[in-house]
């Protein structure tokens, strides 16, 4: 083989070695711009009752949606807070909060992020509102309790510093509860 053939041989063993490592940089990068730019596009409101049961009307994952009766006579006369999550005018999300316990924590009743718009941070804008909105109301601490069966919510819990307090067994080991806590510092 001539120079010039060995330097062509080289060339194109060594530049995909050096460009692919900077090319999935670059996507990554762009992968994080983009969720970046997602979470700023998450618009976290305050919201009656009826926005939280229209949504829930299309959550196949619980089952029969709950009407108003079955929500309000959860919360009744306790301190609430009732919040949806949207991407572009859509709901993408919405969590039930209310005072259950009495002690100084805030209980997370009822989460939901709409499959369509997981991973687009929905969950940790909702949880973020919540936070900030408990501590200006004197709570001390974050309670809630999630099914073993689901996974990303559990996986969420963790990696956001909840720390795990009962597991509540059930006939089948999917359908056991798990209650969670997070002080709120």
């Amino acid at each position: 083989m001539d120079v010039k053939g060995e330097i062509i041989s080289y060339l194109t063993t060594i530049i995909p070695l050096v460009l692919i490592p900077w090319i999935l940089f670059y996507v990554f990068l762009r992968y994080l711009r983009d969720k970046k730019d997602v979470s700023k596009k998450v618009i976290v409101r305050e919201v009656w009752i009826d926005e939280i049961v229209e949504v829930n009307k299309s959550i196949v994952e619980f089952g029969d949606p709950y009407d108003k009766k079955y929500f309000e006579e959860r919360y009744e006369w306790k301190d609430k807070l009732l919040i949806v999550a949207y991407i572009d005018n859509n709901a993408a999300g919405y969590i039930v909060w209310y005072d259950r316990f009495w002690d100084g924590s805030f209980y997370c009743w009822m989460a939901w992020v709409n499959p369509a718009f997981r991973r687009m941070w929905v969950l940790k804008n909702l949880m973020e509102y919540e936070d900030d909105w408990a501590k200006r109301k004197g709570y001390n601490k974050i309670k809630i309790k999630t099914r073993n069966n689901r996974r990303n919510m559990l996986w969420y819990l963790v990696k956001y510093d909840f720390q795990f307090t009962e597991v509540e067994a059930y006939p089948s080991i999917e359908d056991n509860r798990i209650s969670l806590e997070k002080d709120l510092k």
